[in-house]
């Protein structure tokens, strides 16, 4: 039985494996530039973060109905489960959707009938978080937002992801704001590939709640300093880091350093059908590489609670934490 842990940060549309890329493929009439699933595996090799948008985004034409969504998130779902997930806060790019001509509802409802017997289904409980495209305008994150309004009972935040260089993250401010105002989660993608600046803005100026990536923090300090102070969760992606060259072998990945300095750390798989790997297998992969001990990963379980959005069922949150503490390596 796998170690007990939550997934933080989980974009559902990079759990696209390519056999179901196919399966949805053939049920839409959607002709794909690959021979077989041989051939798209291939192509899942990417130089660096740009080089793996432009294949995730060219996927996401196989995506039409609201089937084909649950058909993913429940595949998702079943794999996270038999890693040992037991919570999933699972992100998802409605604009990247809607841009193709597929409506807000038919997304959201789809994953929603997925979602809503996941805990039936896979005994894993689920939250919705709405991502912005950090690429695409503010206007366009506005009007994204609005869309969004008949369905907040089934989305718990907003998030902020894709290319980040160049897009800081003050260009949201007023989304934020109105997400806020709303009573919505808040969370961004931060020094990833862009600098320690951005994650400072994004705390400042977005008051996001936690920090998705923040590898970069380590460069300043004094923001170290305040991470560990103010506890603010990072969702860190260690197979993902490796893939889109942020780190160059996980040998060298900082997350021992970052846990040694107090940081409140959290491992998740990102898009594992493009990075190599689950959630389990990225705390295999990990505990090998960098040479983690058995209290060191369940340190890295207990924090993937105690970072969720679970403040609505503390009671359940406790369930889970008792799990974590209670586990038995083998």
């Amino acid at each position: 039985m796998p170690l007990p842990k939550a997934e933080l940060h989980l974009h559902i549309e990079g759990t696209l494996e390519p056999e179901l890329a196919f399966e949805l493929a053939a049920r839409n009439g959607v002709t794909l530039p690959y021979a077989d699933t041989e051939e798209l595996r291939k192509a899942y090799l990417f130089d660096d973060l740009q080089s793996f948008l432009n294949l995730y985004y060219e996927l996401m034409a196989v995506l039409r109905t609201e089937q084909d969504f649950a058909d993913l998130a429940d595949a998702y779902l079943a794999r996270a489960a038999a890693q040992g997930v037991r919570h999933a806060e699972i992100f998802f790019d409605p604009q990247a959707h809607i841009a193709r001509g597929i409506g807000m509802g038919t997304v959201v409802e789809g994953l929603h009938r997925a979602l809503s017997r996941s805990e039936e289904t896979h005994g894993v409980s689920t939250q919705l978080i709405m991502c912005f495209l950090r690429d695409e305008s503010a206007e366009s994150a506005l009007a994204t937002l609005e869309a969004a309004k008949p369905y907040l009972d089934r989305i718990v935040g907003i998030g902020l992801d894709s290319a980040e260089v160049g897009h800081p993250p003050v260009k949201f401010r007023e989304v934020y704001e109105a997400a806020a105002a709303l009573g919505l989660r808040r969370v961004a993608h931060a020094g990833e590939e862009g600098p320690p600046e951005y994650i400072t803005e994004a705390l400042d100026v977005l008051g996001v709640e936690r920090i998705d990536h923040g590898l970069r923090c380590m460069e300043d300090p004094e923001l170290v300093e305040r991470l560990v102070r103010d506890r603010v969760p990072l969702t860190l992606c260690p197979l993902s880091n490796v893939r889109l060259r942020a780190v160059d072998v996980l040998e060298d990945h900082p997350l021992p350093a970052m846990l040694d300095a107090g940081l409140l750390c959290t491992v998740n798989s990102d898009d594992p059908a493009y990075f190599g790997g689950y959630i389990g297998d990225t705390f295999h992969a990990v505990h090998g590489a960098l040479g983690l001990d058995r209290e060191r990963m369940r340190e890295l379980a207990r924090n993937s609670f105690v970072a969720s959005f679970l403040e609505h069922d503390e009671e359940r949150r406790a369930r889970y934490l008792a799990e974590v503490e209670a586990y038995e390596f083998g």
